[in-house]
């Protein structure tokens, strides 16, 4: 490896996840493809134990140092403290949660001082964050906190070939419609326009969703499309940014799928993840955007029913990194 090749290389923070679920697996076996680490950096947040059961659930053994070596995973240990005997498995856990944010406090603490590009984190599970103590609905919510996020910020979903962004999130269906506002629908496709103009799009198209059925009929439904969505599609289109809507969301995925448009904004969670998980569920990634740094993780859960059977898909774990090292090179080309 060149001088060049190691100074250009970006560098990835990587968690190993929730402990009691299948991200340990999945990053043994990330870590067992020769071609990881000749495309990054990676330090691994963890430590010799959780290192060593991850190869093996993973029937593999992860071949790491302890002192920075060009082209292999370097441990960085993490600030969490290991319970007595160890972590419960297949079950949500105040430890196993604890562990887990304490793992991505260290990763977060590197990517303020500048020492990493992009993050990778394996599945989480929320019940196991709120039993932590995290007051926050999600990581992304979390994530703003800790790194003092002062814009706009969602989730974004990828799978190849598109993606999409939310309005609201996780939250109560409820609570949903006060969030629908011009503010927060501006936020979410302006973002999405900036992460498809990032990934090579000369002039991305996005489609914006209805909120109500059959985009409302009309005002029968409900007005959230005629004084709401509809406007801000035109204030965007007035811009300069290639935006239509508001579409109905029972049809706009049919359309997105045959590449019509290359990315959709949503209007809560559901609307968009049911649609992306059966289009590309062993490719689905989340990226935290709108923050300093780009932190990515496979868009599926701990899936605590099969752990320790060796079987679960490393697809949507892969592409996440693929998207950490992509996006993490353009943030080391930038500093």
């Amino acid at each position: 490896m060149t001088e060049q090749e190691t100074v250009s290389r970006p560098r990835v923070a990587v968690t190993f996840g929730d402990p009691a679920g299948v991200g340990p697996e999945l990053i043994a076996k990330l870590l067992a493809q020769p071609q990881t680490s000749q495309v990054a950096d990676i330090l691994l947040i963890s430590d010799e134990t959780e290192i060593a059961d991850a190869g093996a659930d993973a029937g593999t053994v992860i071949d790491y140092v302890t002192e920075p070596t060009p082209g292999r995973p370097l441990l960085h240990r993490t600030r969490g403290v290991r319970p007595e005997g160890g972590f419960v498995r297949q079950a949500a856990t105040a430890e196993g949660g604890r562990w887990a944010l304490d793992a991505l406090a260290t990763a977060l603490d590197l990517a303020r001082s500048g020492e990493v590009d992009a993050i990778l984190f394996a599945s989480l599970n929320k019940s196991s964050l709120h039993l932590a103590g995290m007051t926050q609905n999600d990581e992304l919510h979390w994530f703003e906190e800790v790194l003092g996020a002062d814009g706009f910020t969602c989730e974004v979903n990828v799978i190849p070939g598109l993606m999409t962004s939310r309005v609201s999130s996780h939250v109560s269906i409820a609570e949903v419609d006060p969030l629908i506002t011009t503010e927060r629908v501006e936020g979410a496709t302006r973002l999405l326009h900036r992460m498809l103009a990032g990934s090579g799009l000369e002039n991305p198209k996005i489609a914006v969703c209805a909120l109500n059925p059959h985009a409302g009929e009309s005002g029968k439904f409900g007005r959230h499309e005629i004084d709401v969505i509809a406007p801000t599609v035109e204030k965007l289109r007035a811009d300069g940014l290639e935006v239509s809507g508001p579409f109905p969301s029972d049809t706009i995925f049919l359309r997105a799928r045959t590449e019509e448009f290359d990315g959709v904004v949503t209007m809560y969670h559901d609307q968009g993840q049911i649609a992306m998980k059966l289009i590309g569920f062993d490719r689905g990634v989340t990226i935290a955007g709108g923050l300093r740094v780009p932190i990515c993780t496979p868009a599926h859960g701990s899936a605590f029913d099969i752990v320790g059977q060796g079987i679960a898909n490393l697809g949507a774990t892969q592409h996440a990194f693929d998207l950490a090292v992509s996006i993490g090179s353009q943030v080391r080309a930038s500093r």
